[in-house]
Parts: structure tokens; sequence; C-alpha cells
């Protein structure tokens, strides 16, 4: 029995694909070849997990993952005949474009949580119906856009003596938990203020991305359902 729990810990460690879950809003039209989707810089949150269970931060994993993600968008957008834009987050956090930034921060926040998170609001529980209102027009109007595409990523990595710890305690009979790492994604009407589009995708372990060509399966896996 030791031996089966130890095998199917390190199973853990190989065997599992990047999974996501879509959700759509209802009478889309999807955006036409050609149409100008704004990218926001990705945010990315990345940390080590200690053997003790602790997170410790990783600037350095984070800006690389910022840096490998933003890569993979432009080449899946451009790979569909949009044109884009990136804007900075940390360069037009200022006025009302930088409100609207915040505004979906918040909304994408509630999104997640009433969506992914087994908990549901009465008034959302049968359409995907979320916007940031029409004030996204500013946005839109400043940058000659019709869509803006927002990402964001977090998750904790393994270190080498939480894996040791992880493999000791299966032998013990019992499990820990690993890191994971997930992303988020939201498609937002410029015209409108309407979420068209949000997705969230679990990272397996070959879809690390800290590594260009991780990020770039993980960014596929993430938008091969988007409208775009």
């Amino acid at each position: 029995m030791k031996k089966l729990l130890i095998f199917v810990a390190l199973l853990a460690l190989t065997a599992c694909a990047t999974t996501t879950n879509t959700r759509l809003a209802a009478h889309l039209e999807t955006p036409k070849a050609g149409t100008k989707i704004l990218v926001i810089k990705p945010a990315v949150r990345l940390a080590l997990m200690t053997a003790a269970g602790l997170s410790e931060a990783r600037a350095d994993w984070s800006a690389q993952g910022e840096e490998n993600l933003q890569i993979a968008l432009e080449t899946q957008l451009r790979g569909a005949n949009h044109p884009i834009e990136v804007i900075d987050p940390d360069q037009s956090m200022g006025g009302r474009e930088g409100q609207l930034l915040r505004l979906h921060q918040a909304v994408g926040a509630t999104i997640a949580t009433y969506n992914y998170s087994g908990m549901t609001l009465p008034t959302k529980a049968k359409t995907f119906d979320w916007t940031l209102g029409d004030g996204v027009k500013i946005l839109g109007e400043a940058h000659g856009a019709d869509y803006a595409l927002f990402t964001s990523a977090n998750g904790t990595y393994a270190s080498a003596g939480r894996i040791v710890a992880m493999v000791g305690a299966a032998a013990l009979g019992f499990g820990i938990p690993l890191g994971s790492q997930y992303v988020v994604t939201s498609l937002v009407d410029l015209h409108t203020g309407q979420v068209v589009w949000f997705n969230m995708s679990i990272a397996g372990p070959n879809d690390d991305m800290r590594k260009a060509n991780g990020a770039q399966t993980l960014i596929t896996t993430l938008m091969a359902k988007a409208p775009l």
C-alpha cells in the first residue's frame, strides 16, 4: 500500500494536464479578423513553496512569467489576424484609464469567486452576465481598440525539499499539497463594457510559465475556445 501511495504521489508530479473552464456571454458576436485588441500586460505573482509549506515570493519568476505569457499572447492573437496594442498597467494607473483597469481587477476577482469556487449569485446562476459599464468606451476610444484582453496568473512551485517531504508523507500513508499555478483571462467589449468571455486554466507540470515553451503551451490551451 505504501509503495502505491508513493507511486501515486510521484505520478502527480508528471501526469496532470492543463485544464480549462470557460464562461461565455450569451448573444456574442465573434470579433472579425482585423478587430483591434488591447492587450493588458499580464500580472503574474509566483512563489516558492518551501518544505514547511510556506510561500516565498520570487520576483524573478514573476517577471519571467509576465514576459513569457505576454509573448505567447501576442503570438496567439497575431496568428488570429488581430492587430494588438499592449498596455502596461504599471504605467497606466493614473486618471480615468487607471480607474477602469482597477475596476476590472475587482470585477474579475468577483467573476472568479462566483464561477469557480462553488459559490453562486442568484442573479448570475443561469447566465454569464458581467459588465464594467459603458465607461470603458474611454479606453477603447483612446487607443482605437474594440476589445481588451486581461490576463493574470498566480501560483507556487514546490521546492526540492517540499517534493522530498511529499514522498516521505506518502510513505507514511498521507499526502501533502504541492505547488499549483493558474491563469485567468477575460475579453471585454470596449463599446459596451460587457465581459464577453472568461476562462481559467490550471497549469499542468509541462506548462511552466517560467519557460517560453511552457508559457506558449499554457496560452494555447487557455485561448483554445476564445471567441477570437
